[in-house]
């Protein structure tokens, strides 16, 4: 009887050995699995994210050189023309962050601040100028300048800047979606990321 119950106690130990050290092996298998599709999800999100758009504007460009106490003056002027384009991109390749497997939590160490870029066409109408006061490159300097300045200003009024980055936002909620649908916390800079929309609280500052 005392064989018999000693041969019961030692076939439940092991039957709870097994299960406990097969259950573990399994969370830790599956958890390996999470951290695989999180690596290979950013990865996917790392690309170049760019957003164009296209402005035009009108100007008048106007100089003059004076003598004898401004009793002689010779003017230019020419009426400017812009078609720019310009473009928004986020390098996502320079994403950098760091996995914390036992604790399930994503860290977000760098996202990437956006790069503007104006490639203006300018064209030149009406010109007037004086071989005592010419067009030089100093003009065309001043004048692209000047363009780039009313470009930036335009680009500031408009939903262009807001547009680009919704767009990042889009790549990064990918990110968002699949750690929380598995249970685990994205976090940028140690502050949990509670809703999609705060990913471009750093972008922003």
């Amino acid at each position: 009887m005392k064989k018999l119950l000693l041969g019961l106690l030692l076939g439940v130990i092991v039957v709870l050995l097994w299960q406990y050290f097969f259950k573990k092996e399994e969370d830790h298998s599956k958890l390996s699995e999470n951290t695989t599709l999180i690596e290979q999800e950013i990865k996917n999100v790392g690309k170049l994210v760019v957003t164009e758009g296209y402005f035009s504007e009108i100007l008048t460009y106007q100089d003059a050189k004076k003598y004898l106490n401004n009793w002689i003056s010779f003017d230019k002027k020419a009426l400017v023309v812009i078609n720019a384009e310009a473009t928004i991109s986020y390098d996502l390749h320079q994403l950098r962050y760091e996995i914390d497997e036992p604790h399930k939590v994503v860290r977000l160490l760098y996202i990437p601040k956006e790069e503007l870029k104006i490639y203006p066409k300018i064209q030149y109408y009406d010109i007037e100028e004086s071989s005592f006061n010419p067009f030089t490159a100093e003009d065309h300097n001043k004048i692209h300048k000047r363009v780039i300045e009313l470009i930036s200003r335009k680009i500031e009024q408009s939903s262009f800047r807001s547009n680009a980055q919704n767009r990042l936002l889009t790549e990064l909620s990918k990110i968002f979606i699949l750690t929380h649908s598995m249970g685990w916390t994205l976090e940028y800079t140690d502050i949990p990321i509670e809703k999609e929309s705060d990913l471009l609280a750093p972008i922003k500052k």
